[in-house]
């Protein structure tokens, strides 16, 4: 967004569905500014806004982030309107948002029920100090942490790898940093991540659940900009440039923890979390090595005003070398985890006519994982367990969208993608053992069509429809999709969605046979037999209510999935090493609450779940409580800001993780009372964050900013899961291992900007 002189100057201003010509004329006179543009770019284009008091930035940015339309200042009067360059991502810029500064400024629930987060325009969140991208989801209704981790969520019931998490068209497989405690994508370089929970667009599949779809900036950038920041964690720097005017920019992001080098006490907070009930937590480290890093770089041509192309690349690395002796029982744990994740992408977007362009999409995305855990005694080698995870994801698309005017659109497009997943589980000591492996392909052909009718008088629909053909599996899946929004009165809408989803690639849940128990599940792909294909039917209905600065949102659901496999060992049968089929059905009802003062802003959110469980061959086939199941989630939030100054406070309570009862008989057996028929007690938790932006001079471009959060504020020991190790052997004693959440934990920022 660009900075106007006059962005202190506030009048009040209203537009219903005016013509653009009639608004940018309105907007000239009265905060005496002129604005340059074609007039091809706004015939037929039309605009709205509220009535309310605004800055004159904060019109160019509603106006921005509401239509097609983007602004470039050319001095302080002055400013250049453009057309908006068409995703390439394939988000769809519809008109008319519901809730804007849905949390905070920067986050806006959308008409077609998604939500868009802009992490650039993004204000201060209670926790956060950085536009963390996962962490700022998690906020959401509907979302759940599970085990207070940036990347360990659930949406809407849904297990955690029903996500979908897309960077500029490329499925990733690895998501958080830290062993999951902060999201792996940098928010510096990120242009919009738009968040699906319901009534999903056809153009996404693969996932069950969830949809976040993140694109880092697709403008050709006008000016050298650098940006550079520490936290107690990491440190970054960001680069855009020019590189032909108006034809080619480059964009240059990286990101890399220092711990190796100082260990600060928000790492060491985390730290103790992370590694708590672990062999590196428990014996005194003799030596050790862990680092994380990411980068990414992108580069925008524009050929002229009907051709733009993009080419994208991404890198994520995690590397953990932890050696811990015992010099008592002259013992020694070595684990060695290294986990990576890169893709590469290329965008062509063509413009046929006014009302006709073509998106087009090639992909390629790497996933690999190597963990060891090697014990030994003395110099011998006593037992090496392994694990490896091998991704080759790659896949090519096209998409139509014709527009026949502004209030019917139609949307059609082919996808092939070819998944190559292989898996090892292998046991060495005195013989080598492979305890389980796997090597599938799976090729999907993909068609969809999603049409789009809008009428203000009656209601706005989109009907969408895909269909999957699974090479290999020789499967045909069809998926249905429906949103229905509807304006009942002035101040009163509802939405009602429907959709059906398929999932051919899944985690397998097998802590049980790891020591170190960080973030390093396996994936698999799904062989029509054991692994069958995972069905998801989604059906919501809900209502917004805005009048008088009061934004209310309301959501009820009800979600069916079929085909889920569970090892049995993680139900504590060592008697049983299969796998099991089963399904899981979710009720559930989101709710949020928004009030705006002056200076002041303050927040409700509360979601009830009620995730039920049944696997054939488990429980004596009876239903059970899911472990993901979190019933009560309740989040309320005030924030404070005056000029360049912001603090934000959130309490945060929840209801205990489920989980299974055990008890010791006489004979030191274990038994175990039935599948979660127990849970754990409530979650509760204060954070804080402020931040604080400034000029190093009046005359000088360099800016910086300084920000200070702490999460945990009264220290709650809160409860966050308890397992038991051992129970995959009847020879093994059985463990009960008690995690716990966060202590009180403090982090810093400084960042500058020219």
């Amino acid at each position: 967004m660009v900075a106007f002189s006059q962005e202190q100057v506030t009048f009040l201003v209203k537009f219903k569905n005016e013509k653009a010509s009639v608004v940018f004329n309105s907007i000239e006179k009265i905060y005496d500014v002129r604005f340059s543009y074609q007039d091809s770019i706004i015939n037929n284009k039309f605009i709205s806004l509220e009535k309310k008091k605004r800055t004159l930035s904060e019109i160019i940015e509603e106006i921005e982030t509401n239509s097609t339309f983007s602004f470039e200042k050319i001095n302080q009067r002055y400013i250049i309107v453009k057309e908006k360059v068409i995703n390439l991502s394939g988000v769809q810029i519809l008109d008319n948002i519901l809730i804007t500064g849905y949390l905070t400024k920067g986050i806006q629930k959308n008409k077609d029920a998604t939500f868009t987060i802009k992490p650039k325009k993004l204000e201060i969140l209670p926790g956060l100090i950085e536009a963390d991208i996962l962490e700022s989801i998690h906020l959401l209704p509907g979302v759940v942490s599970l085990n207070e981790t940036a990347s360990g969520f659930a949406v809407r019931g849904g297990s955690l790898d029903q996500n979908r998490i897309i960077w500029d068209g490329i499925n990733m497989y690895h998501k958080g940093h830290l062993f999951g405690m902060l999201s792996a994508f940098n928010p510096n370089s990120t242009s919009e991540v738009v968040f699906h929970n319901k009534g999903t667009h056809s153009r996404f599949g693969e996932r069950a659940s969830s949809v976040i779809n993140i694109v880092s900036g697709n403008s050709i950038a006008n000016r050298f900009t650098v940006g550079m920041g520490v936290n107690g964690i990491n440190a970054d720097v960001y680069l855009e440039s020019p590189l032909i005017k108006d034809k080619l920019s480059l964009q240059v992001a990286l990101r890399r923890s220092y711990t190796e080098l100082f260990q600060s006490p928000s790492f060491t907070k985390i730290a103790n979390k992370v590694f708590q009930n672990t062999k590196i937590d428990n014996i005194e480290n003799t030596n050790n090595k862990f680092y994380f890093l990411d980068y990414n770089i992108k580069l925008n041509f524009k050929l002229n005003e009907n051709n733009s192309f993009y080419a994208s690349t991404i890198y994520i690395d995690n590397f953990l070398d932890y050696l811990v002796r015992d010099q008592d029982l002259n013992d020694s744990y070595n684990d060695i985890l290294a986990i990576n994740n890169d893709g590469f992408s290329f965008g062509w977007n063509k413009k046929w006519t006014q009302n006709l362009s073509q998106n087009t999409q090639l992909f390629l995305s790497r996933y690999s994982l190597a963990y060891n855990f090697i014990s030994s005694k003395g110099t011998q080698s006593d037992s090496n367990f392994e694990k490896r995870n091998e991704i080759y994801d790659s896949g090519l698309s096209t998409e139509f969208q014709l527009g026949f005017n502004k209030s019917k659109n139609l949307t059609f497009g082919y996808q092939y993608v070819l998944k190559d997943v292989s898996y090892l589980f292998k046991e060495t000591a005195d013989l080598t053992i492979i305890l389980d492996q796997d090597k599938t392909i799976v090729r999907s052909h993909s068609i969809y069509f999603q049409y789009l009718y809008k009428n203000p008088k009656i209601f706005d629909i989109s009907l969408g429809l895909r269909a999957n053909y699974y090479q290999e599996l020789d499967a045909m899946r069809v998926e249905p999709r429906i949103l229905l929004f509807k304006n009942i009165f002035k101040n009163l809408k509802i939405q009602l969605s429907g959709e059906i989803k398929n999932q051919i690639i899944s985690e397998i849940d097998e802590t049980v046979l790891s020591d170190l128990s960080l973030e390093n599940k396996l994936w698999r792909l799904a062989d029509g037999e054991t692994f069958p294909i995972i069905n998801s039917k989604q059906v919501s209905f809900g209502f917004l209510y805005k009048n008088k600065g009061w934004s209310t949102d309301i959501d009820t659901y009800y979600k069916k999935i079929k085909g889920k496999n569970a090892l049995s060992l993680g139900f504590l049968n060592p008697d049983d090493s299969r796998f099991h089929e089963g399904e899981q059905t979710v009720l559930g009802v989101d709710f949020y609450i928004k009030k705006d003062f002056k200076f002041i802003k303050t927040w409700i959110s509360y979601s009830f779940n009620d995730v039920i469980s049944r696997y054939e061959g488990l429980n004596d086939n009876q239903s059970f409580t899911s472990s993901i199941n979190i019933r009560h989630s309740f989040t309320s939030s005030i924030a404070y800001k005056i000029n360049k100054f912001q603090i934000a406070l959130a309490w945060n309570w929840r209801s205990g993780k489920p989980f299974t009862k055990s008890y010791v008989s006489p004979n030191d057996q274990f038994y175990y009372l039935g599948i979660n028929t127990e849970k754990l007690p409530n979650y509760h938790r204060l954070d804080i964050s402020s931040t604080y932006s400034f000029n190093f001079s009046k005359k000088s471009k360099l800016k910086g900013k300084l920000g200070f959060s702490i999460r945990n504020i009264y220290n709650q020991k809160n409860l966050i899961s308890r397992e038991y190790v051992g129970n995959n052997n009847l020879e093994n004693s059985v463990e009960i291992i008690d995690k716990y959440s966060l202590e009180i934990t403090p982090n810093f920022l400084f960042r500058v900007t020219f």
